[in-house]
C-alpha cells in the first residue's frame, strides 16, 4: 500500500455472516467522521459446499484479533468503539488499539500460516 496513513476511527457496525457467497466472512464499517471505510472480506471459512473446502479456518484468530484490539469480550459490542487504522484510499491495511501499541494486519498475520 502506498501513502499509508494512522488515523483514529470509530466503528459504526460489525458484521459477521454468510452474505450472498457464501461464505463466512466479517466486515467493521468504520467512520472517519465525514467519510468512511470498510474493514473486512477475508474468508474465514469456506463450507463443504466449495471444491476447495479445508477444515483449516482462520475464523477463531481474525475475530478473536478485532475483539482485542477494539478492547471487547464479545462481538456484539464492537459498535461504537472507537480504535486505530492504518490505510489508504485503497483499503484498511490494520486496524489498533486506540492507546496501546496492538495492530491487528490479516496480511502479516495470515503470512505465516503453514500448510502441514
Amino acid at each position: 500500500m502506498t501513502d499509508t496513513e494512522t488515523k483514529n476511527a470509530v466503528i459504526e457496525s460489525a458484521s459477521l455472516g454468510f452474505g450472498d457467497r457464501g461464505f463466512l466472512d466479517a466486515w467493521l464499517n468504520l467512520s472517519y467522521g465525514g467519510s468512511g471505510q470498510g474493514f473486512g472480506g477475508y474468508t474465514l471459512y469456506l463450507p463443504k459446499s466449495f471444491d476447495h473446502h479445508k477444515l483449516e479456518s482462520v475464523a477463531g484468530h481474525f475475530l478473536f484479533r478485532i475483539m482485542e484490539v477494539a478492547g471487547v469480550e464479545s462481538w456484539d459490542r464492537l459498535k461504537g468503539r472507537t480504535i486505530r487504522v492504518r490505510a489508504n484510499h485503497s483499503g484498511v491495511e490494520a486496524i489498533g488499539h486506540i492507546v496501546k501499541d496492538d495492530w491487528f494486519c490479516p496480511k502479516d498475520d495470515f503470512a505465516t500460516l503453514r500448510n502441514d
